[in-house]
């Protein structure tokens, strides 16, 4: 969950605690000529009437990986038009020009909303604006039990006598910040991307900035940079004129600032000075999708269209990968080192995960056939009532899908007829367009001030624009099961479903809805805090939720017929379940000394910690990354050493499985393997009622244990 505080709180909600809350093959050669898809996602130089009028230019180069194909075709204005226009979103964008989209759920969100704009974290560098201008820094971590951490310390401090500060461009990757005179004159624009080593200024007019070094000043250097030794860090300045601790600007003309890497080699301060030259205008995203792999390339812009520099992050390294040039040395990082690369394609791999909303159960028992049949029944009758708000009315919705799916696999679809009725109508009324204009609960408005379709009643700060990948996740996901077989009825749903998947997935940017909402496709993963008004940076929590919502995107776009919006969804779900496993439950935590525990289940931009925003139990701290453990959820144990889940489990479950979320626990060992299954099977047909999630089930656990024995996953 997504909260306005600083820290995780440790108070615990009473029940329900539960919140809103992806084996490559071959050789790059191979991958080359995979068949598949890739979609070029725009940014805010390619004329979109919604993005500034930036240019910028790359090498042209071959990039690997599967074939090219059609984007989404969305009439982005049509969707929003259908509902109700109602302004209730709790947001404030005080530092954005005119025109320009709230960029929510950023990994720079904190820039644009709040009384005061926050740190943010670009890897390698951090940055801060100051009232004046702006801060960089290049955060080191330090590490204890529970947290890994690496603040925003200012090092370098950059003066243009500004008055003020305002985002004036954006894509999900880069940022540009206009600085302003006290008349509200442009002095300059600012550009930072995740994955640069540099952030630049370009005047829009005469201007003389002050750079100041924590522990020294610029002086000049070798390969015509000025240099500056802040004594944990080396830094380099390239553009203008200098004198002393000033650099001249005319109009048009660009400084660049950057780190170098640790005991850096004369190679790595010579690229980084020649490509800090021709300054970063923007990042271009195209993605594939082919049979075994998802791709996505990062293509770094700059204004005179030279070759620039990046660095890359574990995820981006793990399995077979694309050549790149590298070898230059690596920065520090919460998430491991940050390789030093030249170029401007940063092309990585996931392994391709489709949408999946079945278990395998080929090969169960007969008498593992008859005990989830006897708890189908128990399950259908012991249904609640529906909620209303968007998380758990989409979590009961899912669960309730999932037991219709369930029913049709074992072959008693009587058992669940009455189920499929109730919640076909549930989900028809979420999905009326007209809904809140009777009601103000189970229905959806369009606030054109926040850009963002917003759900009513909120829940979890949904209003605040937190977490809504996880809400709309679980409604696609139900609506995706629930319409399989029934096309009639995706038709009547589809304005709304298409709505709602729009708003956390667009692969294109409007004037209505931002590109790729809360998806970042250079960390890989999704990030939940609307404003994210935090000094460590934008965070997630449940990176099993958003898998869960590309999962719920792909099984409605199957459902639909809208065979590009699946591809698009194979990428996201592929891209995120490989950083879950990487940063969240399987983690390589060997350079961090010091941290004692198995994963790590909150991670920002600037920290990682082994906390939830809702309780410190240890089985809530794994089980938040499980959570819903759908058929998809096999992702968790793709590649992974089994006993990497035995060892979290343990660590989970210091008093046993009858606990909160020991459901999802449960079904987490049994991915260890079949013997784990077995040994898992037999817990769960004695495990209490109260250790099973309101979002789940005892057959849906029972059926997912059963598969899992019959078909084991770890290690693959």
């Amino acid at each position: 969950m997504t909260v306005r505080m600083s820290e995780p709180t440790t108070e615990v909600r009473p029940p329900p605690t539960n919140r809103r809350r992806w084996f490559i093959a071959g050789t790059a050669a191979a991958l080359a000529v995979v068949l598949g898809s890739v979609v070029a996602l725009w940014a805010p130089w390619s004329g979109d009437e919604t993005a500034s009028d930036g240019t910028g230019s790359a090498p042209e180069g071959p990039v690997s990986g599967p074939a090219d194909a059609t984007p989404p075709k969305v009439d982005s204005a049509a969707l929003v038009a259908a509902v109700p226009d109602q302004q209730v979103a709790k947001i404030d964008p005080v530092r954005l020009a005119d025109g320009v989209v709230p960029p929510t759920n950023r990994w720079y969100s904190g820039l644009v909303f709040g009384d005061q704009p926050q740190p943010v974290f670009a890897e390698p560098l951090s940055f801060g604006l100051t009232d004046s201008g702006f801060t960089l820094g290049l955060p080191t971590p330090t590490v204890s039990e529970k947290t890994i951490i690496a603040p925003h310390v200012a090092t370098v401090t950059v003066d243009a006598g500004a008055a003020s500060a305002q985002v004036s461009a954006a894509d999900p990757v880069s940022v540009t910040i206009d600085l302003l005179d006290a008349s509200g004159a442009v002095l300059g624009h600012v550009v930072l991307a995740e994955g640069s080593p540099f952030v630049s200024f370009t005047a829009e007019k005469d201007v003389t900035l002050s750079s100041t070094v924590a522990g020294g000043s610029f002086a000049a250097g070798a390969d015509g940079a000025a240099t500056a030794d802040a004594g944990t860090s080396q830094w380099g300045l390239v553009g203008g004129t200098s004198d002393g601790g000033s650099t001249t600007l005319g109009k048009g003309e660009s400084a660049s600032w950057y780190a170098l890497p640790p005991k850096a080699s004369a190679a790595a301060k010579k690229a980084l000075a020649t490509a800090a030259a021709d300054p970063v205008t923007g990042v271009d995203t195209t993605y594939g999708v082919g049979d075994d792999v998802a791709r996505t390339t990062l293509t770094y812009k700059t204004a005179g269209g030279s070759p620039t520099a990046y660095v890359t992050m574990p995820h981006q390294r793990t399995g077979d990968q694309p050549a790149r040039d590298c070898g230059l040395g690596a920065y520090p990082s919460v998430y491991g080192d940050l390789e030093l690369c030249t170029g401007s394609q940063l092309t990585s791999y996931a392994p391709a995960l489709p949408a999946d909303g079945e278990l395998d159960l080929e090969g169960i028992s007969a008498d593992q056939k008859s005990a989830i049949v006897d708890a189908l029944k128990a399950d259908v009758a012991a249904t609640p009532d529906y909620p209303s708000d968007t998380y758990f009315g989409g979590k009961w919705l899912n669960r309730a899908a999932s037991l219709v799916v369930l029913g049709d696999q074992l072959g008693v679809p009587d058992v669940v007829a009455d189920l499929k009725t109730k919640s076909v109508g549930v989900l028809k009324e979420w999905a009326e367009s007209d809904g809140c204009t009777q009601r103000d609960a189970r229905c959806f408005v369009y606030d054109k001030s926040a850009r963002s379709v917003i759900g009513l009643t909120p829940s979890f700060g949904s209003d605040e624009l937190n977490d809504h990948h996880f809400h709309y996740g679980y409604i696609l996901a139900a609506a995706g099961l629930l319409t399989q077989d029934d096309p009639a009825l995706a038709k009547e749903i589809a304005p709304v479903m298409n709505l709602i998947g729009q708003d956390i997935a667009a692969a294109k940017p409007s004037s209505e809805l931002p590109q790729l909402r809360s998806f970042d496709p250079y960390t890989g993963h999704s990030w939940a805090s609307g404003t994210s008004p935090f000094a460590d940076g934008n965070n997630q929590e449940s990176s099993s939720e958003a898998v869960n919502a590309w999962n719920g995107l792909g099984l409605w776009a199957k459902a639909s017929g809208q065979k590009d919006l699946g591809t698009e969804a194979t990428w996201l779900a592929s891209t995120e379940a490989s950083t879950a496993r990487t940063y969240w439950t399987a983690p390589d935590m060997s350079s961090f000394e010091g941290f004692d525990h198995t994963m790590v289940s909150l991670n920002w931009g600037g920290k990682r910690d082994y906390a939830t925003w809702f309780s410190p139990d240890p089985n809530a701290i794994l089980a938040i990354q499980l959570i819903p453990m759908g058929p998809v959820q096999t992702y968790l144990a793709a590649g992974v050493d089994p006993e990497k889940i035995r060892a979290s489990v343990k660590e989970a479950t210091p008093q046993g499985y009858g606990v909160q979320f020991g459901d999802y626990l449960l079904m987490y060992s049994a991915l260890a393997g079949a013997d784990d299954a077995a040994a898992a099977w037999t817990e769960a047909t004695s495990l209490p009622d109260t250790s099973i999630d309101d979002g789940s089930s005892r057959s849906a656990m029972l059926a997912f244990i059963a598969s899992a024995q019959a078909h084991p996953t770890a290690g693959r």
